[in-house]
């Protein structure tokens, strides 16, 4: 089996005004990568919406500097997280993660590959 798929723990980010709005705390996240899928590409599964795919560099890249491709912008977010934010047509979602955890991921992505038949 070549497909990687790792869970991790997300925060999303809002601009909610109220000082008394409650913190929804961390969400599962599904990071997914298959080879003989689309070699170039990782996706996000985030709970109630569908699966984000886009680059694998931009993910890479956009853990050093800010990065962005279409739909989907990655950035740093002090020395242990990064943020990723998806635009779709029903607005913009903003998901904060620890670096460790997409480093980890995309380290596991090298180390697959693509099974031949």
């Amino acid at each position: 089996m070549s497909v990687v798929e790792q869970y991790a723990r997300a925060h999303v980010v809002t601009d909610e005004d109220d000082p008394g709005a409650i913190d929804p705390g961390a969400i599962p996240v599904v990071l997914r990568y298959d080879p003989d899928s689309d070699p170039r590409s990782v996706r996000i599964g985030l709970p109630g919406t569908h699966e984000w795919t886009f680059s694998r560099a931009l993910l890479e890249r956009g853990l050093r500097a800010p990065a962005e491709s279409g739909a989907v912008r990655v950035w740093p977010c002090g020395r242990v997280q990064a943020v990723v934010e998806f635009h779709s047509d029903n607005g913009v979602e903003v998901v904060q993660f620890e670096s460790k955890a997409l480093v980890r991921f995309l380290r596991r992505t090298y180390t697959v590959e693509p099974v031949r038949t």
